[in-house]
């Protein structure tokens, strides 16, 4: 019988410690524990005797999420063919749990020393256990605990038993935990902290002003006003002064950088369109006749408006020379004659 039951057990050890090669998880309980505990005594065939009864006492820590290691005393007792046997002893056990949880299975092996008397004759021997069990919790500080283990005992040539001094013997123990101190909870893990969504700032048309017009959105009626413009109290164009070479020298001919500059304005009036008409003046210096300065004025005006009208500005757009009788610098300076040399753009209100 024996026999057989150390065949049932052995597969059981050997699969225990199959994940010994693999590095147990953090584990916080390391408390120590004392383990009283009753037994049950299934004796071999050799030692000629009874079933019998018994009681120890462990002492143990907790190393790791898998290990415990453990020092415990025993007593056993029971009758045979030569008189009551006595068995009194200790081991040094390790425990491998597969697992922690309220119930927790694990297996054992534990070597030690026992003296055993069987009537008057006695002897100590050495003794060694593999075996399998499991604890269930029933509090932080108390578990249930039992384990069945194939117990086999050398007597190193005592004879005590009259024949051999080897022993096979089954024990079933039964008894509890009591851990020392309070059960470590398990580390909670840091919740990632969630960023904040940024909530889109509520646009305020009193602090925007889109067309950089100096009138801010909410009083605004002509959005994507032109640059340089002179503006109203609504934001809107009522003058544009064009200066600068904008034609060829005595001609109403445009340049290039003139028709890159009307190509903006004509771009700007259809995008955002109103329907105030537009007079373009043209202006002179004070070189040449006035009468010519008028004619020169006005067919560089014209020109003006044809361009603007080819780029698709639907404002009724009307011509006017005015010569030099507008001056805006003074005439006896280059450069006042250069700032007279222009074209104007004037939004007619109604």
């Amino acid at each position: 019988m024996l026999k057989k039951n150390l065949l049932f057990i052995a597969p059981l050890l050997t699969a225990g410690f199959l994940p010994l090669a693999q590095a147990a998880d953090a584990f916080q309980d390391d408390r120590w524990y004392v383990a009283p505990f009753a037994s049950f005594v299934k004796t071999g065939g050799d030692r000629r005797a009874s079933d019998g009864w018994g009681g120890g006492m462990g002492i143990g820590k907790i190393l790791d999420k898998h290990f415990n290691v453990e020092v415990k005393g025993f007593y056993e007792g029971f009758g045979g063919d030569n008189g009551p046997w006595d068995l009194a002893g200790g081991t040094a056990d390790v425990q491998y749990y597969f697992f922690r949880d309220k119930f927790s299975p694990y297996t054992v092996v534990g070597v030690g020393a026992m003296n055993t008397c069987a009537s008057a004759n006695c002897g100590v021997g050495v003794i060694g256990e593999a075996g399998a069990g499991f604890t269930y919790e029933l509090h932080d500080n108390f578990l249930l605990r039992s384990d069945v283990r194939y117990r086999y005992n050398n007597n190193l040539n005592a004879h005590v038993q009259p024949g051999t001094d080897e022993f096979h013997d089954m024990t079933v123990n039964v008894g509890f935990v009591i851990p020392f101190g309070d059960k470590p909870k398990p580390a909670t893990r840091a919740e990632a902290p969630i960023a904040a969504v940024p909530v889109a700032a509520v646009e305020n048309c009193s602090t925007l002003d889109t067309d950089s017009d100096g009138v801010n959105n909410c009083l605004d009626k002509c959005p994507g006003t032109i640059k340089g413009s002179k503006i109203d109290n609504k934001g809107c164009p009522i003058r544009l002064v064009l200066t600068g070479q904008h034609f060829k020298y005595d001609s109403a001919e445009l340049t290039l950088n003139a028709k890159e500059l009307l190509d903006g304005i004509a771009g700007n009036l259809v995008a955002y369109p109103q329907k105030n008409d537009i007079e373009v003046q043209g202006h002179t210096s004070s070189e040449g006749t006035n009468a010519y300065n008028m004619k020169l004025s006005e067919r560089r005006a014209k020109s003006v408006v044809e361009y603007l009208k080819m780029k698709g500005v639907t404002n009724k757009l009307t011509a006017k020379g005015y010569g030099e009788t507008q001056p805006i610098a003074d005439n006896s300076t280059e450069a006042g004659k250069a700032e007279n040399r222009r074209v104007e753009l004037i939004w007619i209100e109604y």
